[in-house]
């Protein structure tokens, strides 16, 4: 899948997209990759004198890739973003440094009304460096007092 057709399937956008291809996917799952390339925003303060990229990007770059496995079961309602809604049994078992690749792999495993259920394991270089479970819904965005959209939480806050 080509960077317009993942830009397609979620709002997500540099410098925050972090998906870079999508290796394999079926109905129930996906396989995408990312490589941090050591000039990403946030190595310059996240442990600079030996850079590791943050365990909250390692899970959002699953949850980007559980957005795109989605996008292709069901387009979302008019003006529907997919959210976090939940995150659970996360463990973090491996660095990822500058120069890393890494391999998430994200399976649906229940659905509920609007709320999709998922499992994904990131790993790199063979080895395992998350595992977790989380929740993504569809947001309404809503306009704010300035007249500019943001986006509702599934439960309306």
């Amino acid at each position: 899948m080509s960077l317009q057709e993942i830009e397609q399937a979620i709002p997500h956008r540099p410098p925050f997209l972090l998906v870079d291809e999508i290796v394999d996917r079926g109905e129930d799952w996906i396989i995408c990759r990312k490589t941090f390339h050591g000039d990403e925003y946030f190595y310059a303060g996240h442990y600079p004198e030996f850079p590791i990229t943050p365990g909250v990007l390692l899970c959002e770059a699953a949850m980007q890739a559980g957005a795109i496995l989605l996008s292709h079961r069901e387009k979302p309602a008019e003006g529907g973003v997919p959210v976090a809604a939940g995150l659970n049994n996360v463990r973090f078992r491996r660095m990822v440094r500058p120069g890393d690749t890494i391999e998430m792999e994200v399976r649906l495993t229940n659905r509920i009304s609007k709320a999709w259920f998922l499992s994904a394991k990131v790993s790199c270089g063979g080895q395992l460096a998350v595992r977790m479970d989380f929740i993504c819904a569809l947001a309404q965005p809503e306009m704010n007092g300035n007249g500019n959209e943001r986006g509702a939480a599934p439960n309306g806050h």
